[in-house]
This record gives structure tokens, sequence and C-alpha cells, in this order.
């Protein structure tokens, strides 16, 4: 069994209004020093099998047909961890 992350973040040209108030919210909380925020979202997916080529190309295909909106989003496929 393995355990494949799907993290999904907004392009960097699309505007990002949770992230930005985010932003403005952490110096009057009393955090400094934070430049930028982007918001995005994890996907933990829990494989039966292996997260050998063949899954991780249905995992890609998933991402990018229902996971991510591709038009505003990136997205990225990694395996977290796997015990086999």
């Amino acid at each position: 069994m393995a355990r494949v992350v799907v993290d999904v973040m907004l392009k960097p040209e699309i505007l990002d209004p949770q992230g930005q108030a985010v932003q403005r919210a952490l110096p009057r909380l009393g955090f400094k020093g934070i430049a930028d925020v982007r918001q995005g979202k994890r996907f933990e997916l829990e494989l039966e099998g292996p997260a050998d080529d063949a899954a991780l190309a249905e995992i890609h295909k998933m991402a990018e047909t229902f996971l991510a909106n591709t038009v505003i989003e990136d997205f990225t496929v990694r395996v977290e961890d796997d015990a086999r």
C-alpha cells in the first residue's frame, strides 16, 4: 500500500484572493516578514497496491481531469511513503 499526494496550486499569474486575505491578516496577528501567501489544495490518496508507473499515470490523469482545473491551476503528483 502506498500514499500518493497531489498538490494543486493556482498558476502564478492567477489572482489568489484567499492568499491575499491571509497575507493581510498575518501582520494584524503579530506575524511579520511574510511577502506573499498562495493557498492551494492537497489530496492524499491511499492506493490498494504499489505506486508503480501505471498507478502514477492513472493518478496524473485523475488530477488533470478531476482534481485540478488545469486552465488556472498547476499540480504535482508525488509518492509520500510506500508501505509495501
